[in-house]
């Protein structure tokens, strides 16, 4: 039994209850004390466009736009578009376009329209040299040195970091509900082992109950499941530095990033008794800083990964999880480095007995930080924490309020994403 990962992964685990979910009403009502008001800009301009690749046009997701000189950023969306909205006080900023294996570009704002703007990315196709990759000698004792290093390469005081975060819900190939929250968040210095605290600024639901087929979702953690990815706050949910033994570490082919070199290497868990972790890690080659890491708990034995993921569940039905993906991206600030975007993925299976077809279900949780600021360890946070096992609620209003998200940068949202809420949205009003 592994004793030393099960419980991180508890922490994420999916509950199936039957009945439909009932939350307190009030989380439907905006946080009078919203604790990131240093944060809040009066006037703002908003630019859009899409990031592709100059070769092929498709859309770049998960590529990072950030403002040269400050910490406001974003991220784009699946297909590749992103909204960013900067003070207008630092419309002469330039602006920084990067992502792993492309050469990064930077902009000057003044050069940008506040509408289609479209950003091409060529692919980096320079290699490490053959010195530059043995440079960092054999694989596991790189991933050593890596996190080794963490309290030195990483932020060591406590921040305070605004975040957009965002999690839908797919039945098949419908979409069934979406939850979109800004959040405040106290994240602790890397150096300690104090967890980090998130607290509720704004936040808006809207779901289709009926196509949950009565299976109500209570995904334990919300904002925290995309915290939880960060590998190198929360090592212990993957990897510890004295149990690297229990890993195959390779090399695969490196990349660059902001012109920087990147070593690959591919990991795997080599006891596959349990549901077992692998993915990548992705290594900055001059100061062994980790900058991404994508993994997956391989579940293909069912019994034990249902075991995992669910808490309880109705006797006829058999429900275990296909696909457990995370991502964790970082980014670069005055020589320190900090967990800039999380993404959780979860697909499961439902099967109903006497039932001729199951159901799929898929839920996507991302988080991006969109602003951050050092803060006093005896600052006093004026918002309300929220715990692990939060839900997000309904608060169908949030969507017909234009001004909703006000300055507050966010994911641009998907088209399909958006043409969903809107059937949401005139089914609750014709219920209303």
């Amino acid at each position: 039994m592994k004793t030393t990962y099960i419980q991180p992964i508890r922490q994420m685990s999916l509950y199936i209850i039957l009945s439909i979910l009932c939350v307190s009403a009030s989380w439907a009502h905006e946080l009078k004390n919203a604790s990131f008001s240093e944060f809040l800009i009066s006037e703002f301009i908003e630019f859009n466009g899409r990031v592709v690749d100059s070769q092929t046009g498709n859309g770049i997701a998960s590529a990072h736009i950030s403002i040269y000189g400050s910490n406001i950023s974003t991220v784009t969306n699946s297909d590749g578009y992103f909204s960013l909205k900067v003070p207008d006080d630092m419309l002469k900023a330039n602006v920084t376009i990067s992502f792993l294996g492309y050469k990064s570009k930077t902009i000057s704002l003044s050069s940008f329209s506040t509408e289609n703007n479209r950003i091409e990315l060529e692919e980096s196709v320079e290699e490490l040299s053959e010195v530059n990759i043995f440079k960092g000698g054999n694989a596991r004792g790189l991933v050593k040195t890596m996190l080794d290093n963490r309290d030195s390469n990483y932020l060591n005081e406590p921040t305070h970091m605004k975040a957009f975060y965002r999690e839908t819900i797919r039945r098949g190939r419908r979409n069934v509900s979406l939850s979109e929250a800004v959040v405040d968040i106290y994240k602790q210095a890397y150096s300690t082992k104090k967890k980090d605290d998130i607290a509720l600024f704004k936040a808006r639901k809207s779901t289709d109950y009926k196509r949950l087929d009565t299976l109500a979702l209570k995904l334990r953690g919300g904002p925290f499941n995309t915290l939880y990815v960060d590998v190198m706050k929360y090592t212990e949910f993957v990897f510890q530095p004295n149990e690297l033994d229990r890993y195959k570490f390779s090399f695969d082919q490196p990349t660059k990033i902001n012109n920087r070199y990147i070593y690959v290497i591919d990991f795997s868990e080599i006891n596959h008794d349990d549901p077992w972790y692998y993915g990548k890690l992705y290594i900055d080659a001059e100061n062994s800083t980790l900058v991404r890491a994508t993994y997956k708990l391989n579940v293909q034995n069912r019994l034990a990964a249902s075991e995992m993921f669910v808490k309880s569940k109705p006797k006829r039905a058999k429900v275990y999880p296909v696909d457990v993906s995370y991502q964790v991206d970082y980014r670069e600030s005055n020589g320190k480095w900090y967990y800039s975007y999380g993404n959780a993925l979860l697909e499961f299976v439902v099967n109903w007995k006497h039932k001729l077809f199951n159901s799929h279900f898929t839920i996507n949780s991302e988080m991006v930080i969109t602003d951050w600021a050092p803060i006093s360890s005896t600052v006093k946070p004026s918002g309300d924490f929220i715990k692990p096992s939060v839900i997000m609620v309904d608060d169908v209003s949030g969507f017909r309020d234009t001004d909703f998200w006000g300055d507050t940068n966010i994911i641009e949202p998907e088209k399909s994403i958006q043409n969903a809420i809107e059937k949401i949205q005139r089914q609750l009003k014709r219920n209303e």
